[in-house]
């Protein structure tokens, strides 16, 4: 009679690196924020729910250290720790830690940079045993099964030497059967420890759909990590989780789709919001501004709370370079029905796209202000290794510096430079953008206004306070630039 041999011991890891960094398994766009702020690690969630024995470290907002992670590591035979552009130097420094505190353990890599750069992490960093390009679930879950390295799909890793590509893995289409992440972040996490400034708090991130077939040419993970084929999950399959998260966390007061698309297709949405509404719950998601308000009133009637928009500019040429599938006329029809409907709006934008001018940059502070949404995020445009856009900014010559996309605390640096258009610059206009919004007397009142009636005003102060300190290092670190400058007349332009 035969038995069945248990699983490796497997830690599934949200690496600890900057101070209050959001990356990795987190998030899209990995950074310091402005505000102490944290997502879920949703991807790490699934293969950890099909791993019997395994566990989910999220290191940033729990404020667990390297050392501490160091020495949890040296409990467990198997290592797959999400890693990101930004965080790659330190988690391949980290890994190589871990591996001379248990050399035992086996450590596999997952995330955009590897699948972008296999070779280059293999052969990088001496601690790795392999990587997986792209989704990575039942990658490693069958190697923490015993399979062995040659006979799985969609990895990387070096066999004499030489670094060995097998053939890729298919794109998981029966999303149902993976397990609930709502179950894991019971098993393993905090949720108070996760604070994002327009959520209500505490919140739970969770999935309905993978992929995006938008083909916006900056966005990291559809181009790396969950591609552009639309699959959803059943809406009985989300409403059940949504049911037993409900009645498991009680302290939750909403609940977020952190789908690359939640309201792509109309049908779908209304279906499953149908199947929300009985639940009874506060729920938010991202949207694109091509949802109709048909499908917005949908929302709204099952319990949908706010929207995640990536507006991105105000510039009608902008909005074509970038392939954004969208136009300035439909993104305020859609902030007005939203408004109409009682919809809260959180607006995301980006400077420094490919076409940023001083001009374009002031239609798109004039062009937010027009909205008057609820609250905004400004980004400096990265251009991420994997994506069209990093292709285009690399072939004309407009990346300044790939390592200096951080600073000292990983907080986002502008590395894109076009001629007209000093990276100082846009760094500055972030700021003068949020306070160009913020400082409105209408925008300021709102904002406190709300915190008053969410019972949120130490949050509020916080967050305030947070924004203000980095606001201030900001624009000394432009003035420090525009010195630097002002002593170098013949400095070397842009693309050279």
């Amino acid at each position: 009679m035969s038995t069945k041999t248990a699983p490796l011991k497997t830690l599934f890891l949200n690496p600890p690196s900057f101070e209050n960094f959001d990356g990795g398994a987190s998030s899209r766009w990995p950074a310091t924020r402005e505000i102490e702020s944290y997502w879920y690690p949703v991807w790490l969630a699934y293969p950890a729910g099909l791993l019997e024995g395994s566990r989910l470290l999220d290191a940033p907002p729990h404020h667990v250290s390297a050392a501490e992670t160091i020495e949890i590591c040296k409990e467990y035979e198997f290592l797959v720790l999400f890693t990101s552009t930004v965080g790659w130097e330190g988690d391949q420094r980290l890994a190589e830690a871990i591996k001379a505190a248990n050399p035992a353990i086996k450590v596999a890599f997952v995330g955009p940079p590897v699948t972008t750069s296999p070779d280059k992490a293999l052969n990088e960093c001496s601690a790795l045993d392999f990587i997986c390009r792209r989704e990575f679930d039942y990658s490693v879950v069958e190697f923490a099964q015993g399979k062995p390295l040659n006979e799985i799909l969609g990895i990387s890793y070096k066999e004499n030497g030489k670094v060995v590509h097998n053939p890729d893995r298919p794109q998981i289409e029966d999303l149902d059967a993976m397990p609930w992440a709502t179950k894991i972040y019971k098993r393993d996490m905090d949720v108070t420890r996760y604070n994002v400034p327009f959520l209500l708090h505490p919140y739970i991130a969770l999935y309905s759909t993978r992929g995006c077939p938008a083909q916006c040419t900056f966005c990291l993970w559809p181009q790396t990590l969950s591609g552009h084929a639309w699959r959803k999950r059943s809406t009985d399959d989300v409403a059940a989780e949504l049911a037993w998260a409900k009645q498991n966390f009680p302290e939750v007061k909403e609940f977020f789709f952190d789908d690359d698309t939640f309201n792509i297709q109309k049908v779908r949405t209304i279906e499953l919001c149908e199947k929300l509404k009985p639940l009874k719950l506060t729920w938010s998601c991202t949207s694109r501004v091509t949802t109709d308000r048909e499908t917005l009133k949908a929302m709204k009637d099952a319990g949908c709370r706010l929207l995640i928009v990536g507006f991105e500019s105000g510039d009608p040429q902008i909005l074509k370079n970038i392939k954004k599938g969208a136009t300035v006329e439909r993104a305020r029809a859609f902030a007005k029905d939203c408004n109409d409907l009682g919809l809260v709006v959180h607006g995301d934008f980006i400077l420094g796209l490919p076409g940023e001018t001083k001009e374009s940059i002031q239609n798109t502070i004039n062009f937010a202000k027009s909205l008057d949404v609820e609250t905004i995020q400004v980004s400096i445009a990265h251009a991420y290794p994997g994506t069209e856009f990093f292709d285009y900014a690399e072939k004309n010559g407009f990346i300044t510096n790939t390592d200096a996309m951080m600073d000292a605390g990983g907080h986002q640096m502008a590395h894109i430079e076009y001629p007209g258009l000093p990276k100082e610059y846009v760094l500055e206009m972030v700021h003068k953008f949020y306070d160009a919004y913020y400082f409105r007397p209408k925008a300021a009142f709102r904002v406190i206004w709300k915190a008053i009636v969410n019972r949120d005003v130490p949050r509020l102060y916080v967050e305030a306070k947070a924004f203000l300190k980095l606001r201030k290092e900001r624009m000394n670190m432009v003035k420090d630039a525009k010195k630097l400058q002002d002593k170098t007349p013949n400095a070397v332009g842009a693309g050279a």
